[in-house]
């Protein structure tokens, strides 16, 4: 029997370059970002998307976009982990993690940076995608029963979502 898994991509949102003296790492979100990451998380929520797990870059501003997403979809904090292998590891590093995930999360959601989301999700659903906006949500559905098979699974885009576009996720 072949399960149905589900990612959601997510780029952080807006980040703040404000402060010269903090490291990319401990770069927080921006005006735009603090108010784009919740309504990117209604919006899922009013559509009854739910992931199991969240894995989120380390990042401050990877985090806090995470972090937001979760309290809109009614999720506790600490249904959100942190990975370094998502900060600037590439779509190997990315996809590491993935196949690392247990199997009984049907729907993971992975929060982290560009150029990689973009590739990660052109690599995995077959799609091309120039650029994730910041904040940009893609979902993919694959048909498989173990987060393992990853690498060799093309999954569907079943939407695709930006903070400036339609309310609803659509491909």
């Amino acid at each position: 029997m072949v399960d149905r898994k589900t990612l959601y991509l997510v780029r952080h949102a807006k980040s703040s370059w404000k402060d010269a003296s903090l490291s990319d790492l401990e770069r927080p979100l921006n005006k735009r970002g603090r108010r784009n990451s919740p309504e990117m998380g209604r919006r899922l929520a009013a559509q009854g998307h739910m992931p199991g797990l969240i894995i989120s870059s380390p990042a401050n501003r990877a985090i806090t976009t995470a972090r937001n997403i979760a309290i809109e979809l009614g999720l506790d904090e600490s249904e959100i982990i942190t990975d370094d292998d998502l900060y600037f590891s590439g779509t190997t590093g990315m996809l590491d993690v993935l196949e690392a995930v247990e199997d009984h999360y049907d729907t993971v959601m992975m929060v982290g940076h560009n150029p990689t989301m973009t590739s990660l999700l052109n690599a995995l659903a077959g799609t091309d995608v120039w650029n994730m906006p910041t904040c940009a949500i893609a979902i993919i559905g694959f048909d498989m029963t173990s987060w393992a098979d990853v690498r060799g699974t093309t999954g569907d885009l079943l939407g695709y979502g930006i903070p400036k576009g339609p309310e609803s996720f659509s491909d």
